[in-house]
C-alpha cells in the first residue's frame, strides 16, 4: 500500500497522540483506501488498582482519542479535497481489548496482511466479486 496525500494526512494524525500523550503508545497499523487498522496501547501509569480513578488530569479515554483523530483528519482531508463538511469516517469504531501475547501476535499479523487482502475486499471498487471483506 502506497499512501497518497490523503493517506499521509491520516498517518500524521494517527501518529500524533503518541507524541502528545505519554500514556499512549502505537503498535502496528495500516492505512487502507477505505479504512484503518491499528493497535493503541493506553498505559496505566499513575493508577492504582482496577477500580482506582485516574490520578492524572486531562487523560483522555480511547473514545475521545479516536474522536479527536477523526475530527482532525476529517477537517484536513476535506480541506485538501475541497469537500468541506463531507463525512470521511463511519460514525463509530471497532475496539477489542488484547488480553494476551498470542492474541496480540495474531492481531499484528492480521494488520500486516491486510494490504494483501485488499484486491479481494468487497468494498474495493476494483476487487473480486467473490472476495471476503478486509
Amino acid at each position: 500500500m502506497s499512501l497518497n496525500h490523503t493517506g499521509q494526512l491520516v498517518a500524521e494524525a494517527w501518529e500524533w497522540p503518541a507524541v502528545q500523550y505519554p500514556y499512549v503508545a502505537l503498535d502496528e497499523y495500516v492505512i487502507m483506501p477505505n479504512h484503518l487498522h491499528g493497535l493503541i496501547a493506553i498505559t496505566d501509569h499513575g493508577r492504582g488498582g482496577s477500580r482506582t480513578a485516574p490520578m492524572s488530569v486531562g487523560r483522555k479515554p480511547l473514545g475521545r482519542l479516536i474522536g479527536a483523530f477523526k475530527t482532525v483528519t476529517s477537517k484536513r482531508v476535506n480541506l485538501a479535497r475541497n469537500t468541506l463538511g463531507q463525512p470521511v469516517w463511519q460514525r463509530n469504531y471497532y475496539e477489542h481489548v488484547v488480553r494476551n501475547d498470542e492474541s496480540l501476535t495474531r492481531i499484528r499479523q492480521y494488520i500486516l496482511d491486510n494490504p494483501a487482502r485488499w484486491p479481494f475486499d468487497r468494498e474495493n471498487p476494483l476487487g473480486s466479486e467473490t472476495g471476503a471483506g478486509g
